[in-house]
């Protein structure tokens, strides 16, 4: 009966010890890249930047409003296609893919994107968001030490974050999507952090699984017309 006891003690101690590593590690990460604080003031970003991919120059801005749209345009070859998330409805428009019309996405797709929303990212205030965190202990991305955390999104795929152990910053993010039925892992690498005259840190390169995309302008809480996340 002791020993029984003792193991569900253990088992209550360890638990606890890996819910608060999981919390130091975000608390350093979130004041790595500026701060709970500036990052609450953000209501609106817009991103813009370049990518190769085979051989063509793509153009690509990011817009979202937070809690409100997001909008992404993409051009490449003299064609502008979207891609349009808000709390109720979404669209697609790839034009490069052959697509004549804009197609609404279905419900599992939206819901997926939701996170999109998020214009502050899924650790800040994530509990409040009904998120949940694991830390799954340490890893390495190309040689580079990281503490490994699950976040469990709520109302959509979790997602694994590698951390720095030296910078707290993002270095990688593996997220489970899921689309026409089908899952998949999707990975994307983080670098050349930049702070920003709002006082947060952002990534200016980001390599996704088709290319690297070089951002080159980044704008806070500029004004944002919501016309453009109707289709």
């Amino acid at each position: 009966m002791k020993r029984l006891l003792f193991s569900f003690l253990f088992l209550a101690v360890a638990a606890t010890a890996i819910s608060q590593t999981a919390e130091e590690i975000i608390a350093k990460h979130i004041e790595a890249i500026g701060g709970a604080e500036n990052w609450k003031k953000v209501n609106s970003v817009k991103m813009e930047g370049t990518m190769q991919v085979q051989g063509a120059e793509v153009a690509v801005t990011q817009t979202i409003l937070h809690g409100k749209g997001s909008r992404q345009d993409i051009s490449i070859m003299g064609m502008t296609g979207f891609s349009i998330i808000t709390p109720a409805k979404g669209w697609n428009y790839m034009p490069f893919q052959g697509q004549a019309t804009p197609e609404a996405m279905t419900a599992e797709d939206l819901a997926e994107s939701q996170e999109q929303l998020d214009a502050q990212g899924n650790l800040i205030d994530y509990a409040a968001k009904g998120h949940t965190v694991e830390y799954l202990g340490k890893d390495e991305v190309d040689g580079t030490g990281c503490y490994k955390l699950k976040v469990n999104k709520k109302g959509g795929s979790p997602e694994t974050m590698y951390i720095d152990t030296k910078t707290n910053y993002l270095l990688r993010s593996v997220t489970l999507r899921k689309a026409n039925g089908q899952e998949a892992e999707v990975t994307t690498n983080f670098s050349n952090y930049e702070k920003l005259p709002e006082g947060i840190v952002i990534p200016k390169s980001i390599t996704l699984p088709f290319g690297e995309m070089i951002v080159t302008k980044v704008t806070i809480n500029g004004t944002v017309d919501e016309a453009i996340f109707k289709n």
